[in-house]
């Protein structure tokens, strides 16, 4: 069997397996899909241990018993999210020892393991350092400096922190579960890899992940990553909201939200009338779907005006040609792309997660844009493992060339001298 890959999205309201292998033709195909309700997860952050391991089980179970064949999952990519991911901008250097060879992969790895070393704040630990260019000799504004040849190396990093209790929470829910983390992802990079297009990447765009406990936000311009940020609202609060608002039940209130919810109350029928059924004895309640969508959007505008100021804050405003693109649960939210456009000016399309999929088994997973997180951890593990297949070969090849070296022939004579004297 080809390789294969698992995305675990340990979501607030769903936790959702994903396994994913590639195809003949070099496409990424969804497998088999597992999907349980989330109910050890706040807001992003795991807050029971057993719990989150109940729903990792039963989500792993099922993505397993729907392969065809034999298969066990050990291994998972997992996503991370939350309100204590922050990101910063730090800039690295290097020196090479020779200006005979190439700049190579291994250098590239070795500037970016050294980024690893920063000293953070203390409790909190380095998830992600991404490059967005480098500078070879003074030469600026270089995308990639492979083959190049130069001895001082640099390069500006975007680096995403975290804290270290919310990553090992995290870890040792998998652990519990029998299986093994092969790689922690920020979830909206990982959304990215399935709702964008590397032009949508090189004109300048915003990747607006709606969750049901945070909103997550990634900018990227010319096919760089440049801001990111969690805002600490999703879909759970305004499933409270209304909750509160018509004093029902939060399982009716997460029902009326999906099945009549609209981000735009002007949009709504003013005459139109659901009825919730009322508890024992009760009467019936009648609720006008112009009253649900009026406290709809006064939390959706709340949102989109946290986003518009990150957008506003990264200093990319005007240069995302692109728009913004919507995805997660929160996405499928009738009008959401009109209210996002009334109050930023930009462009929106609602983003689905088969953007770089191949056919799949699983349609449904392909469907819907509360999957994005998912898909997208299996193509990251893909292109996770791709990378540490580049740099295991260009570490070959680099001990091939200095093999026969100058140095290696007097490091041969000292041996044989030592064993001389020792004889």
């Amino acid at each position: 069997m080809s390789e294969i890959v698992v995305g675990l999205d340990i979501g607030t309201t769903k936790i959702a397996c994903f396994v994913g292998r590639k195809n003949e033709h070099g496409k990424i195909e969804v497998l088999s899909m597992g999907k349980t309700e989330s109910l050890g997860v706040t807001r992003g952050v795991v807050s029971n241990i057993e719990k989150t391991v109940h729903s990792i089980k039963t989500a792993v179970a099922e993505a397993q018993d729907r392969v065809e064949g034999d298969l066990t999952i050990g291994v998972v990519n997992v996503g991370i999210a939350g309100q204590h991911i922050k990101s910063l901008q730090h800039r690295g250097m290097y020196t090479r020892n020779t200006t005979q060879d190439e700049i190579s992969q291994a250098d590239i790895d070795a500037l970016i393991d050294d980024m690893y070393k920063l000293v953070m704040e203390p409790g909190e630990e380095i998830i992600h350092v991404l490059p967005q260019e480098y500078i070879v000799d003074g030469e600026q504004g270089i995308k990639d400096p492979i083959g190049m040849s130069g001895v001082r190396m640099e390069a500006n990093f975007h680096i995403i922190t975290g804290r270290i209790n919310a990553a090992k929470n995290i870890q040792k829910c998998v652990n519990k579960a029998n299986l093994e983390v092969s790689e922690t992802i920020l979830e909206p990079l990982a959304s990215s890899s399935a709702v964008l297009s590397e032009e949508e990447k090189e004109a300048g765009i915003v990747l607006v992940d709606i969750g049901g406990g945070t909103t997550d936000l990634a900018i990227f311009h010319e096919g760089i990553i440049r801001h990111t940020a969690v805002i600490p609202f999703g879909g759970n609060v305004i499933t409270e909201d209304i909750k509160e608002g018509c004093t029902i039940l939060k399982r009716q209130a997460e029902q009326l939200k999906v099945k009549f919810g609209s981000a735009l109350a002007s949009e709504s029928q003013s005459n139109e009338i659901v009825c919730i059924p009322g508890l024992r004895g009760r009467e019936p309640k009648e609720i006008s779907i112009r009253n649900l969508s009026s406290i709809i959007q006064a939390r959706m505008e709340e949102i989109v005006e946290h986003i518009y100021y990150e957008i506003k804050n990264s200093g990319y405003e005007k240069r995302l040609i692109g728009g913004i693109v919507v995805t997660g649960g929160g996405a499928e939210m009738n009008n959401i792309t009109q209210l996002f456009e009334y109050i930023t000016g930009m462009d929106t399309r609602v983003g689905y997660p088969n953007e770089h999929l191949g056919q799949s088994a699983t349609e449904e997973a392909l469907t819907s844009p509360m999957y994005s997180t998912g898909v997208g951890l299996v193509l990251k593990g893909f292109e996770s493992n791709e990378r540490n297949r580049r740099s295991l070969a260009a570490v070959k090849s680099h001990s091939k060339r200095t093999k026969g070296s100058f140095f290696d022939k007097l490091l041969e004579k000292g041996k044989s001298w030592f064993e001389e004297d020792v004889d």
